[in-house]
């Protein structure tokens, strides 16, 4: 019998593979809260959380994954958080960032792509 990898794990095996970025784990009161920096500015381009549904106003006691991550534009954002799976950045008062359910609603690829997105938008100006 083979364990299914999470979509949580597939982020941290690609933002490693791909950016070689370690998962910082900063709040004790959150274990399972991972920030996501740029090597070169130290700026965070993600961060996955664990959260109550309720927080997204969708509904469930079980805590569900979510990554946040920037979409560099407003229009974008707008556009997004009315698809399912996407919502506007939980904990994030303001700018482009965005929430992404982990849980198989919204494609890998489309996550990884939000990645890749939030990657370039938040690098420095002069690593863009």
């Amino acid at each position: 019998m083979s364990m299914q990898k999470s979509v949580r794990d597939k982020v941290l095996e690609y933002v490693k593979q791909k950016y070689g970025t370690e998962p910082e784990y900063l709040w004790m009161r959150f274990p399972r809260y991972a920030v996501f920096r740029h090597p070169n500015n130290c700026k965070w381009y993600a961060l996955i959380m664990d959260v109550l549904p309720e927080k997204l106003g969708l509904s469930g006691k079980e805590r569900i994954d979510i990554l946040n991550v920037n979409s560099g534009d407003p229009l974008l954002t707008e556009l997004l958080i009315q698809q399912r799976g996407y919502s506007r950045g939980y904990h994030f008062s303001r700018g482009n960032w965005i929430s992404v359910l982990l849980d198989g609603t919204v494609p890998f690829d489309q996550i990884c792509h939000r990645i890749d997105e939030s990657y370039t938008v938040t690098a420095s100006k002069s690593k863009r």
